[in-house]
């Protein structure tokens, strides 16, 4: 089962490879059950689109910390982590197509 989180915009700096902050905003985060973590997807503040009008999103784990604070975020580890986040982006794009129409 996957629980999800209601948001405003929210954001949240990360640090890149090259030790840079970056600042980013928070699509969407949601739980699993299955794997006894919680999912956050986001995309860089300010991300330049690409010829398709897409944006580059990221997923990373995390564990909330116990105050209720943003916890650490952790790398995908799994193929089966990944298949759920395709999942759950999936059916997002799917509900922003179903609003486009309305």
């Amino acid at each position: 089962m996957v629980q999800e989180h209601d948001h405003e915009h929210r954001h949240i700096t990360i640090v890149d490879e090259n030790g840079n902050e970056q600042l980013c905003e928070v699509l969407h985060t949601f739980d699993s059950e299955e794997f006894g973590k919680s999912y956050v997807l986001y995309s860089l503040v300010g991300a330049d689109e690409d010829d398709e009008g897409q944006i580059e999103i990221f997923a990373s784990s995390f564990v909330p910390s116990e105050n209720g604070e943003d916890g650490e975020l952790e790398p995908i580890e799994t193929e089966a982590e990944w298949d759920l986040i395709e999942d759950v982006l999936n059916q997002l794009e799917d509900q922003l197509d179903d609003e486009d129409e309305e």
